[in-house]
């Protein structure tokens, strides 16, 4: 194949380059350092669980083969390692920012991949944030292009799935790759990309969704590594016979693949998520903190909750008795009656040490899904929920929302980020700054300093 025709994957490569040729608008500057200081939070708290634990000491066999500051540890690394760790801690306890069309993490992807890269090349805070934007663009517009309703059903998992390509452009763009060189890198993508939903219909062995990110941000970087060293990979990568969109996708839309350049970019349609749990229940969390103060009742009076939610929520969540962490941010009855019972902002509760507790457990068998075929319709651009919660007197409170908390159409202010990202800090064990954190992310500090305030 002729590299130089005018495909679609290449077309695309020309117009997310020219994102930076372009330059940012200050609007965009503002957004990309929202989703850092999201994305440093979110980090921070993953890097203090279990499997974080466990890949930092896995890295150390890497220790100064490179100069990206793996989390939560004093070692240096390659890119790829880097991502790996780095990715894993921002995807590891369900709080990483949520591009609802793709139904992708973008944040925890592409950021951890940038930021490694940029620390091995100590790029300027500018190059740092369009390449960040760049990678978020084609995950996002991929996941649109391929139909993400179907790639769900299918069970794929979408940030495991798309995020390679993402992760590649952010690398790709930090490494200065052509159109030509980006394509390749994502003919590289192409053969390590993957990612099942099976985590999802298990008690337990769930650990691996938290790798997702991680595998896809160290994939990606290794992608754009090899790309950059000359070695060939297919150039239709996107849209070729055996392309991404024939292989996953029933009912493509390669139009999607296109950046104009009076777009909004994808960054803007990105949420930020107040709840630690999959993004699919926000909406029925935040009808069901309505309903719990406005019906005066307590918790022990309610007979049942009935979620109407997209159809995706009824088939694949509603694990009864979850036996790991993971396995509870992906249930629907234990979220739902612990947010019931505790309110929306308890991250602990999905702790293995709570999941025993009684009180959500007797709730839990109480809830119950439908699937609404109007919130189906709006479904995943919005992903509303209405929510029925009878009580024992007989009354039913009723609430229904398309827009949750921290969503563009109800967004959480950058304070509020801040306020989220000092609560994880506090979780995650010695007190740090966000605040200090916030103002090196609106500074010009280059890669390498980003990338350590990540780290350490």
């Amino acid at each position: 194949m002729n590299i130089h025709s005018s495909g679609t994957s290449v077309a695309f490569a020309k117009d997310v380059l020219g994102i930076g040729q372009r330059g940012l608008r200050d609007a965009d500057r503002e957004q990309l350092r929202r989703l850092l200081l999201d994305c440093y939070g979110v980090s921070r708290v993953g890097a203090a669980q279990p499997w974080s634990v466990s890949l930092g000491t896995w890295a150390r066999r890497f220790s100064g083969a490179g100069k990206a500051p793996v989390i939560s540890t004093n070692i240096f690394a390659p890119p790829m390692t880097a991502a790996f760790v780095n990715g894993t801690a921002a995807h590891g306890y369900e709080l990483d920012d949520t591009h609802e069309a793709s139904m992708s993490h973008p944040g925890s992807v592409v950021i951890p991949a940038a930021l490694a890269v940029a620390a091995e090349r100590d790029c300027a805070m500018e190059e740092t944030l369009v390449a960040i934007a760049c990678g978020y663009e084609v995950m996002a517009r991929l996941g649109m292009a391929a139909r993400v309703n179907d790639i769900i059903h299918d069970g794929f998992h979408p940030t495991a799935l798309f995020g390679p390509f993402g992760s590649a452009t952010a690398a790709g763009v930090l490494m200065e790759l052509d159109e030509y060189d980006l394509c390749r890198a994502w003919g590289h993508a192409l053969s390590l990309t993957g990612g099942s939903m099976q985590f999802s219909d298990e008690t337990t062995g769930t650990a691996v969704k938290r790798l997702h990110a991680g595998y896809a941000a160290q994939n990606g970087v290794l992608a754009a590594e090899m790309a950059g060293c000359g070695i060939e990979a297919p150039h239709a990568a996107l849209d070729g016979k055996y392309g991404f969109l024939a292989l996953f996708a029933r009912h493509p839309d390669p139009s999607l693949l296109r950046v104009n350049e009076d777009d909004e970019l994808q960054i803007h349609r990105t949420s930020f998520k107040p709840y630690a749990c999959c993004r699919l229940f926000h909406a029925a969390i935040d009808c069901i903190e309505a309903i719990r103060h406005e019906s005066g009742q307590a918790h022990a009076a309610i007979t049942g909750i009935t979620v109407r939610a997209p159809g995706v929520v009824a088939e694949q969540h509603m694990l009864q008795n979850p036996g790991t962490a993971m396995a509870a941010q992906y249930s629907l009855p234990f979220v739902a009656a612990a947010t019931a019972i505790y309110g929306p902002h308890r991250h602990d509760i999905y702790q293995d040490d709570k999941l025993g507790d009684p009180a959500i457990k007797a709730l839990a068998d109480r809830v119950k899904c439908v699937a609404d075929p109007d919130i189906e319709a709006a479904y995943p651009a919005q992903m509303g929920s209405s929510v029925d919660i009878r009580f024992a007197d007989g009354t039913v409170h009723t609430r229904t929302l398309m827009d949750c908390l921290g969503t563009a159409a109800n967004p959480m202010s950058t304070d509020a980020l801040c306020g989220k990202a000092a609560g994880l800090l506090r979780m995650a064990g010695p007190a740090t700054d966000a605040q200090a954190a916030r103002c090196m992310i609106w500074s010009e500090s280059r890669g390498r300093a980003l990338a350590a305030l990540f780290a350490h």
